[in-house]
């Protein structure tokens, strides 16, 4: 099984739509069984609320499922739990270095070539979503073609 975890700054927007967004798409080529999907934050700013309002009707508008949704910040114990750290910006990334201290293994990379922009500040949820989808669909690629 691949175990995956999405990371953002507050894990109530980017790593969430991504966490609900890459669970559909392996669930619809049935590889579902081949992941552990999940999303965390590098901040305690966000910690415990719930994925924020736009995020959901953002993921609605495309019918894209989700769960209740529980913000955590990442902890250094994470760094075994999981094969992959998906950032969605150079920030994510750095800030994952703090808490982790190192990356090995090299676990720690981003979702696109570009930063992912923060819909929270950006109010562009549509561009955010786009995004996500091109670097979760050649993510899924990339992955399938390793196995």
């Amino acid at each position: 099984m691949i175990r995956i975890c999405f990371v953002c700054l507050g894990n109530i927007c980017r790593s969430p739509m991504a966490e609900f967004i890459m669970k559909d798409q392996v669930k619809k080529i049935n590889l579902e069984n081949k992941y552990y999907i999940t999303s965390r934050a590098t901040s305690y700013e966000e910690i415990e609320n719930d994925m924020y309002i736009y995020a959901k009707e953002k993921l609605n508008e495309k019918n894209i499922p989700y769960t209740k949704h529980i913000s955590k910040r990442l902890e250094k114990k994470d760094y075994d739990k999981y094969d992959y750290f998906i950032c969605m910006e150079d920030s994510n990334i750095k800030n994952a270095l703090k808490i982790f201290k190192e990356d090995s293994q090299n676990k720690i990379i981003k979702l696109l070539d570009k930063d992912i922009d923060d819909p929270w500040y950006t109010g562009n949820f549509e561009k955010t979503f786009n995004d996500l989808i091109e670097g979760i669909d050649n993510l899924i690629i990339k992955l399938n073609n390793k196995s």
